[in-house]
């Protein structure tokens, strides 16, 4: 039975008017402009964002590697500047880049973590059986790190985040680059983490199958902000039954507002891509008003040239907040 029944109190990790500012070039850059956040105890927290949105920059306090500027933030309940230290005790954390030493064997470099946090011989050892059995790595416990593959050197990162028996486990872009079948492996995973254990988990990932598959909430940030959040079911739901996609060249404000206006419209977004415009637009029932979108279209100017109608997804509601559209790069 899962710990998070989606209306729990307990929060795990918050953040309040949270701010990051600091200098490049000699110019001030604000990567960080007042984030509020709440992640229950015991959820999956997917926060999502284009390149340079503040996703690193907010992972980076909630784990104490920066300070912020202004604005206060707590992890499984401790301040994470006044109580750096106690936080890193209730935290695990796994990088985007993979940093396991290939030298080390996989029991070593477990060992080792454990050994930096001051966990005795015995809680080592007992600890170390039962996560390499969780993710399936006893048999090569004792080889080189340097052999493994690379979903098997994610797994052995996620044991080693494991290893100090975290309360709130951070996973940054934790399927990166591996191939379906460990993509799925990792997810079971981290299921398991939250269904038995009741660990709260807040990953970052640029893959949207990984956050609907995964996330109990989702979070999108742009531009230091965070722009929405929600259950993935409940934020795909706000777009419309269908969306319409138009991309073309004219008054695009006067079209937007006429759709707007529109009783079977639920909402109508724009994005400037190179010299065209892209409006989404969620409709009651995609098939029945496309001609009268298109009409709507004409009828003030607006030239189009691709037209599309689809399921609204999570990629949607992306695009929709942020206008970029995410890729599995």
């Amino acid at each position: 039975m899962a710990y998070y029944d989606g209306v729990s109190n307990m929060v795990a990790i918050e953040a309040h008017a949270l701010e990051k500012e600091y200098a490049t070039d000699g110019q001030p850059v604000r990567a960080l402009r007042g984030v509020h956040l709440a992640v229950p105890n015991g959820a999956i927290y997917a926060l999502l964002g284009p390149n340079g949105a503040g996703k690193t920059t907010l992972v980076s306090i909630l784990t104490t590697l920066l300070a912020p500027t202004r604005g206060t933030a707590q992890v499984a309940g401790c301040d994470v500047v006044a109580q750096a230290a106690d936080v890193r005790r209730r935290i695990g954390v796994t990088f985007q880049e993979v940093v396991v030493d290939g030298e080390l064997t996989g029991r070593q470099a477990l060992d080792f973590h454990g050994r930096l946090y001051g966990i005795d011989g015995q809680t080592r050892k007992q600890r170390i059986a039962e996560l390499a059995a969780l993710v399936e790595l006893s048999d090569v416990l004792d080889r080189k790190a340097g052999t493994y593959s690379g979903g098997m050197k994610r797994r052995l990162e996620l044991a080693r985040g494991l290893m100090t028996a975290p309360q709130v486990l951070f996973l940054d872009e934790p399927t990166q680059g591996l191939d379906p079948q460990n993509r799925a492996g990792i997810w079971k995973y981290i299921r398991h983490l939250r269904d038995a254990q009741g660990i709260t988990v807040l990953l970052t990932t640029h893959y949207m199958e990984e956050a609907e598959a995964l996330a109990d909430r989702v979070g999108i940030i742009d531009h230091g902000l965070l722009a929405v959040e929600g259950k993935p079911a409940d934020l795909v739901r706000q777009m419309g039954a269908d969306v319409i996609t138009l991309a073309g060249q004219g008054p695009v404000a006067e079209l937007q507002q006429r759709l707007s206006d529109t009783s079977y419209i639920s909402r109508a977004t724009h994005h400037a891509i190179d010299d065209n415009a892209r409006l989404q637009i969620g409709v009651d029932d995609g098939e029945r008003r496309l001609a009268d979108v298109i009409g709507l279209a004409a009828a003030v100017g607006f030239r189009v040239h691709h037209v599309s109608v689809n399921r609204p997804s999570l990629g949607d509601v992306f695009l929709a907040y942020t206008g970029y559209a995410l890729r599995d790069e």
